[in-house]
């Protein structure tokens, strides 16, 4: 905008743009190919210089001077619009101006211009002249479009076309050739819709006539029957018409078609199934791209919600981070990954679920896409939830059981280092229990245990374990005692003092006031190597102490204690006498059915001792396990039964009769076992099916796959496997159903109380549910009464072993038990 200040001034810049006119003006007009003009205000008259008029063919006589309606009108009707705009906001707001446009000339013809427009105003700001250049862009859009040809020319990988503004071809390169099926001769001059759409039934002509008006590209896929093919159209519009690129995409409608069925299919599956994009360097987030209407029902998203999140938000508070990380790292590595998580649903709401993702490895680019199919176990994880229950925590007081104790304690001891602190174990007895419960009964004793064991866990900090290992004995395992052993033990003693306090006080039995003390054992436990059984005898050692001093006290373990060490020395020395001169038996327990048949018998070890006489296998059988010697002793019991099924089975009243054999840990463990149970069975010819080994549930505690692969073998060669003792070793539930077993074995500890104690009756009747629901058969050992054993049939247990039936009884007695009952 540039101001005017008077009159006469305004008349100058009329002179001026008049004397401009001459040779030098003329010669710069023609170098650049423009021509200036003048609009006058407030005429809205237009005048122009001679090379402008020569620019738009005016011709010689015509009138020097047109209004600003009749020049806009020179402009091509698309135009008009745009540049009427542009004039307008330059007389009314001083807004200057530079457009491209079409014009066309007084012989007709069309013109690429550029119009530039500059106001000019009075002192009060108002627009009194506007005067502005036209420039002759014509050549220059020509090149351009020549450009464009010749680039849609030069596509020789792409099937290219050219199409005029009628939809006629003007160019067809020879992809486009193949893909249509006819010469360029045919194609040319024809229009793309009677070649491809005849009937007219299609998008193409629409879609192509709007490009045309909007002068806006567009892109579609489009079925034509005449080809029998899909094709995908990318049409451009240009300045002779629209350059078309054509692409088949049959196998690509194909695909989708295919997903299109794959994927109704996965949605009416009743599994969960979810696919993730897995995600890139740039952005690792992955993110969901499709969910099935199982999602949908079991989680309360729908598919908007869902898509395009992180599967992240499935995730709360106890969902398992370290579990995830697994995953993770898994798939990472391209391998599929099983895995059991708790995730939430829209509500809060949290369920198990158990799912397999597998990565996806898209055309060999790595790992592009997870999926994730899934199904709900929630109720199955509350049945393993109280089943796991029962076996980790005490029945009656909801404290940690023996076994969840020994976990506890493995762990702490595993510590080193910086992580290890000095930690004290506390064996406490209720004093005179027995004669609570023998004066008082059962039920105000039970009251009593679950008060004491209120008690003692308000003594402890929350990082402390008390657990209950059965009738009146608890254990209190303290932690974190600082690294200096005087400050430690003073601080377990003070932890002992608040219980003797504790325990002291007066209790209220269902009205009657109960007035007790207690006995406790501690013993410490810094960064010196020491067993978990070391640790519990001194305790235990400890605790007899303090009975022994007067109970109602507490007393640390003394180093002089290790005595018994001395003896067990001297037990080991007598068993490998032993072995040299065959001192050890075999005594068998018959095991019957719920007919009460003989259906094979328990090989028991006995010590016939040469001073001490019948030695039972409670007072050897543990320190054999420590000294090793349980090696060579559980390969003579195993050799000694199998010759006797030997003997048995050339006698039609005992061929069908098996002989189970205790294994223990150590012997399981030993590299060359299973070749040793193989070898005894070919040498001795026996049928491995009457063989029956029970081992013990602590072989669950560490070494799980090599144990499953070991039973593997041992199933497979026909032998029977029960666990023995069950419910009192390491029940690692969730290894259980893996395990390729015959038979579980509830311990006797349960049958032998069950008919007073419904805890224990609660834990044989879940057993036997738990092998049923496996698929196992099941045997109660110590049953001594008829009644024991009725309860158990009504729990659904249908084979016995115990005093009811017959004790153990050496071979020679058992051929009499066995011929008296007339098998």
């Amino acid at each position: 905008m540039s101001p005017v200040n008077s009159p006469a001034l305004q008349q100058a810049a009329r002179i001026g743009t008049a004397a401009a006119s001459g040779p030098l003006l003329d010669l710069v007009e023609r170098a650049t190919g423009t021509g200036a003009w003048l609009l006058e205000l407030p005429s809205r008259r237009v005048t122009w210089t001679r090379q402008l008029a020569v620019l738009l063919r005016l011709p010689r006589d015509s009138a020097p001077s047109l209004s600003m309606a009749q020049a806009l009108d020179l402009y091509a009707p698309e135009s008009r619009a745009q540049m009427t705009a542009a004039f307008h906001a330059c007389i009314e707001r001083a807004v200057s101006f530079s457009e491209e446009a079409e014009i066309i000339t007084a012989h007709g013809d069309r013109l690429w211009v550029r119009t530039v427009g500059n106001a000019l105003c009075d002192a009060s700001g108002a627009v009194v002249l506007v005067q502005g250049l036209l420039q002759d862009l014509t050549e220059k859009k020509r090149a351009e479009q020549e450009s464009l040809n010749a680039t849609v020319r030069l596509s020789s990988t792409l099937a290219s076309v050219t199409l005029d503004r009628e939809g006629r071809f003007t160019y067809v390169n020879r992809e486009s050739e193949r893909l249509l099926r006819c010469d360029s001769s045919q194609l040319l001059g024809r229009t793309i819709w009677r070649v491809l759409d005849e009937n007219g039934g299609g998008r193409l002509r629409s879609e192509l006539r709007a490009v045309l008006s909007s002068r806006i590209s567009v892109e579609f896929e489009e079925f034509f029957p005449v080809l029998g093919i899909w094709l995908e159209l990318r049409a451009y519009p240009f300045e002779e018409g629209i350059a078309v690129y054509l692409r088949d995409v049959s196998a690509w409608q194909q695909s989708k078609e295919q997903m299109l069925l794959l994927q109704t299919s996965i949605n009416r599956l009743n599994d969960i199934v979810l696919i993730a994009d897995a995600g890139s360097h740039d952005e690792p987030d992955v993110r969901i791209v499709f969910v099935n209407d199982a999602f949908e029902r079991r989680t309360g998203y729908s598919r908007e919600e869902v898509l395009g999140q992180t599967p992240r938000m499935l995730e709360g508070p106890l969902t398992q981070r370290a579990e995830l990380e697994r995953i993770r790292v898994t798939l990472a590595q391209s391998q599929p990954v099983r895995s059991e998580l708790i995730i939430y649903k829209k509500d809060g709401e949290q369920f198990w679920m158990e799912l397999e993702v597998v990565p996806v490895d898209y055309l060999g680019r790595g790992l592009t896409h997870w999926i994730a199919v899934a199904r709900d176990i929630t109720k199955r994880k509350a049945s393993e939830d109280e089943i796991e229950h029962l076996a980790f925590y005490d029945a009656l007081t909801q404290l940690p059981n023996r076994q969840l104790l020994m976990s506890r304690l493995r762990h702490v001891l595993a510590q080193k280092g910086v992580d290890r602190k000095i930690g004290a174990l506390m064996f406490i007895d209720l004093d005179h229990f027995k004669l609570l419960n023998d004066t008082m009964g059962h039920s105000r004793g039970d009251m009593l245990l679950r008060k004491a064991a209120s008690r003692l866990a308000s003594c402890v900090d929350r990082d402390d374990t008390v657990a209950r290992l059965g009738g009146d004995e608890f254990v209190v395992m303290l932690q974190d005692l600082g690294d200096n052993l005087p400050a430690a033990n003073a601080r377990a003693l003070a932890v002992g003092e608040r219980i003797l306090a504790v325990l002291g006080e007066p209790y209220d039995l269902a009205s009657y006031s109960y007035h007790g003390t207690c006995s406790i054992g501690i013993t410490a436990f810094n960064e010196e190597e020491v067993t978990i059984e070391d640790l519990l005898k001194q305790a235990d050692l400890a605790m007899y102490q303090a009975k022994a001093s007067g109970r109602n006290a507490v007393c640390f373990f003394d180093p002089k204690m290790q005595a018994v060490a001395t003896a067990n020395a001297a037990l080991t020395s007598e068993l490998r006498h032993g072995l040299r001169h065959h001192e050890f038996v075999l005594h068998y327990q018959p095991q019957v059915g719920g007919d009460g048949r003989m259906l094979g018998v328990e090989a028991l070890m006995r010590w016939q001792h040469p001073q001490r006489g019948l030695v039972l296998p409670d007072a050897f059988i543990p320190q054999a396990e420590d000294s090793g010697l349980i090696l060579p002793m559980g390969q003579w019991a195993l050799e000694s039964a199998c010759a006797q099924l030997a003997l048995w089975a050339r006698h039609p009243e005992t061929e069908q009769l098996s002989i189970s054999v205790n294994v223990s840990v150590r012997q399981f463990r030993n590299p060359e076992f299973v070749d040793q149970v193989m070898s005894v069975i070919r040498q001795t010819g026996v049928r491995a099916q009457r063989l029956k080994l029970e081992l013990t549930e602590s072989l669950l505690a560490t070494g799980i796959e090599v144990t499953i692969a070991k039973m593997g073998i041992l199933k497979r060669a026909g032998v029977t496997l029960s666990i023995d003792d069950f419910g009192m070793g390491y029940s690692a539930l969730s290894y259980l159903k893996r395990l390729p077993l015959d038979q579980l074995k509830i311990d006797r500890s349960f049958v032998k109380d069950m008919l007073t104690d419904p805890n224990d009756a609660a834990i044989a009747r879940t057993i036997i549910g738990l092998a049923q629901s496996l698929g196992l058969s099941v045997l109660a050992e110590g049953v001594e009464t008829e009644a024991q054993r009725a309860l158990l049939s009504q729990f659904g247990c249908d084979c016995y072993q115990g005093h009811l039936f017959c004790r153990a009884l050496p071979i020679d007695q058992l051929e009499i038990f066995m011929h008296n009952i007339a098998l």
